[in-house]
């Protein structure tokens, strides 16, 4: 009888599960015998976090509703799921890792796959270090339930003050202002992190359009507190009054628990696995805990995002098992919206920004380029404006924004397949992409970004 390979899984969201399911299927496949165990600090496993903003605005009735598979299937599965469990430190000579409770589990494949825990820096927490009641991330089902009871507490007219401007601060701006709460959004740079500034711009124009405050260049340094009570948030140069602050300013790799082991990491604490999911020798990981190669520039990048999350863990499983799969990197595509107070924007981009680009040692051009989602006689048409970069010695497509309105945003991808097959603006320009009127103009507007950019070779 052959002899039962025990992975240990830390972790028990998209990478850890997907890793986890993956490796089970592979392994009826190529005949070998897994005894999968998970552990999982949380009580939840298996949930959508880019969906906790909807449920706070309203869109989504409830938790259970973000879950995309319970503990229960994943133990009918045949997986030892362990719910509340964290890992606190490994000994990877002795293939063991121990819980916070003092047990010390043996493996023979160990699987990191710990996410990324959300910053909460000191600035936000009380002298003893502990949480204040109105003030917290955006991050966990806890977080959602959490944050719902504190709207609901807080009522009509209540002052939000979001910290960030990232893709969480923004859907959590829209959460706030249909939930009707006053909203100021601080972000200490331009504007919308991830955009160049002449895109930011219109993000923030649509915030303030529909009611919220943008201030740019704010970097904050304290809160305003009456007894336990926190009442406003200090930056360099203002103070806010507020009755909630959401702190919507990052993550960081989960892998406290791998200090002390040796193990590699980046600066910032993740790790780098290879196209498999390798990172030593019976160690493996994947998700939010690691970064990730973006194609690009070929240069190692930290995209915690579920979509790299379960694919990187479907390659992993699959490879564990004795399967062939690998994780082929990034371009860096991401997409949100903002939709309150009677504006609606869609907001994209994939590839590479301005500064990156020319960190890479490329020649750049960029321009923007304004234009219509839809034939402009059709009542689906709205503004939209495109940021489209390429390299002027190769002419290969660098880097692709869009800010506009409905149906703008998917347009990304036709430029992320462009950037995937390492083609050139040409190539975007020139592609054979759908056309009716309700849709599209006869020459797409992102087509026409393309083409304006090809011309200034």
């Amino acid at each position: 009888m052959s002899k039962r390979t025990r992975v240990l899984v830390v972790g028990a969201d998209a990478a850890g599960m997907s890793a986890a399911h993956q490796a089970l299927r592979t392994a009826r496949r190529t005949g070998r015998e897994l005894a999968i165990t998970v552990l999982e600090r949380s009580t939840h496993t298996s949930y959508s976090a880019c969906g906790i903003p909807y449920w706070m605005a309203g869109d989504v009735d409830s938790g259970d509703d973000l879950v995309a598979r319970t503990a229960e299937r994943h133990r009918e599965a045949g997986i030892d799921l362990r719910l509340g469990t964290e890992a606190v430190a490994a000994d990877l000579a002795a293939r063991t890792v121990t819980t916070a409770s003092g047990e010390v589990l043996d493996y023979d494949e160990l699987v990191v796959a710990t996410g990324a825990p959300a910053i909460v820096p000191d600035w936000a927490l009380r002298p003893d270090g502990t949480p204040y009641d109105t003030v917290g991330p955006v991050k966990t089902l806890d977080d959602g339930a959490a944050w719902l009871d504190r709207f609901d507490a807080a009522g009509d007219g209540a002052h939000v003050v979001v910290v960030g401007a990232g893709y969480i601060g923004v859907e959590v701006a829209e959460a706030a202002l249909r939930r009707g709460l006053g909203v100021t959004v601080l972000t200490r740079g331009h504007g919308l992190a991830l955009l160049e500034e002449e895109m930011s711009e219109r993000v923030a124009v649509a915030l303030c359009d529909a009611g919220a405050e943008v201030v740019l260049g704010a970097e904050v340094t304290g809160l305003e507190v009456d007894g336990d009570r926190v009442t406003g948030v200090h930056w360099d140069g203002g103070t806010r009054d507020a009755d909630l602050v959401v702190l919507a300013i990052g993550v960081r790799p989960g892998t406290a628990f791998l200090d002390g082991s040796g193990l590699e990491a980046a600066d910032n604490g993740a790790l780098r696995p290879d196209p498999h999911g390798r990172v030593a020798e019976h160690v493996w990981a994947a998700g939010d805990c690691c970064e990730v190669r973006r194609r690009v520039d070929d240069r190692w990048v930290f995209r915690p995002l579920g979509t790299h999350a379960t694919k990187h863990g479907r390659a992993l499983g699959d490879s564990l098992a004795g399967g062939t799969l690998s994780f082929p990197g990034v371009v860096d595509t991401s997409i949100t919206r903002f939709a309150a107070g009677g504006e609606y924007l869609e907001i994209a981009r994939t590839g590479l920004g301005r500064a990156e680009a020319e960190a890479a040692g490329l020649d750049p051009v960029a321009l923007v380029t304004e234009g219509s989602t839809a034939s402009g006689y059709m009542p689906e048409a709205d503004p939209v404006a495109l940021w489209v970069m390429a390299d002027r010695g190769t002419r290969r497509l660098l880097g692709v924004q869009v800010v506009g309105g409905r149906g703008a945003g998917k347009r990304v991808d036709a430029a992320a397949a462009v950037l995937w097959a390492g083609g050139t603006v040409d190539d975007l320009a020139w592609m054979d992409l759908a056309y009716a009127p309700p849709f599209s103009t006869a020459w797409d507007v992102l087509q026409i970004a393309a083409r304006r950019v090809a011309e200034r070779f």
